[in-house]
């Protein structure tokens, strides 16, 4: 399965108007293992950035001006995300809205929203009423974003996928299931499954005298052709 963790950086808040993205960053996962393969790059906005959103993202008028538009790395951008692929996103509706309003500037089709998996709403749903930021999120799970001093769509990208890596239940890129011709991490050859040796010493057992009482007593009450008779001690 392939899946595309994207982050977008605006101008501001309105898609539709006047508000343009600025950067975008997102990396591969294949059966949710990052592959190393990322897309990132930052775009003219054709526009003055405002002074809060210079204050968040720490991208400045004289950074951008020489940078391509949108128009032209459009192309790039649709073939690195595919055409099936799931855009794991982080409050997916913003950054598809402003996908979308500049594809149409572009003349491109839009993305379709069921393309978009938002691990803002599945952290909602995992964890009601707790604060579901990414820098929150990051915390919960231990996730170091020591170097998020400013909004970095790559930056957030590479956070974003360790947290939804976590959301859907962690990574375990070591497991290595019993299957015929499996090996083991860093075994020279053979199968990965080696018997278990017996136990110096039989565990003691767990069950009280009355509960195994009880059971018997049970057992005898089902007759002689009960299955339970068949592993009563001798």
């Amino acid at each position: 399965m392939r899946e595309i963790v994207l982050d977008t950086e605006t101008t501001g808040f309105d898609a539709e108007g006047a508000d343009r993205i600025v950067e975008i960053g997102a990396l591969e996962l294949l059966n949710h293992l990052p592959t190393g393969r990322t897309f990132h790059v930052y775009i003219n906005p054709e526009r003055s950035m405002p002074a809060d959103a210079f204050e968040v993202h720490g991208l400045g008028d004289d950074f951008l001006r020489d940078k391509p538009r949108f128009a032209q790395v459009a192309q790039d951008f649709m073939q690195f995300i595919g055409t099936d692929s799931r855009l794991v996103i982080h409050n997916a509706t913003f950054d598809m809205r402003f996908l979308n309003a500049e594809l149409r500037r572009c003349g491109l089709p839009a993305l379709p929203m069921s393309r978009a998996l938002d691990t803002l709403d599945l952290a909602k749903r995992r964890f009601p009423g707790s604060p579901a930021s990414l820098d929150a999120l990051c915390r919960r799970f231990g996730v170091d974003n020591g170097s998020r001093e400013l909004h970095g769509a790559l930056l957030d990208s590479e956070l974003l996928a360790e947290v939804y890596l976590e959301l859907v239940g962690g990574r375990q890129p070591d497991l290595v299931l019993d299957q015929p011709g499996a090996v083991a991490a860093g075994a020279e050859g053979g199968s990965s499954h080696q018997p278990r040796p017996p136990r110096p010493r039989a565990l003691p057992p767990r069950l009280t005298p009355a509960e195994a009482e009880a059971h018997a007593a049970f057992v005898a009450k089902l007759g002689d052709t009960a299955i339970w008779t068949r592993y009563l001690p001798a």
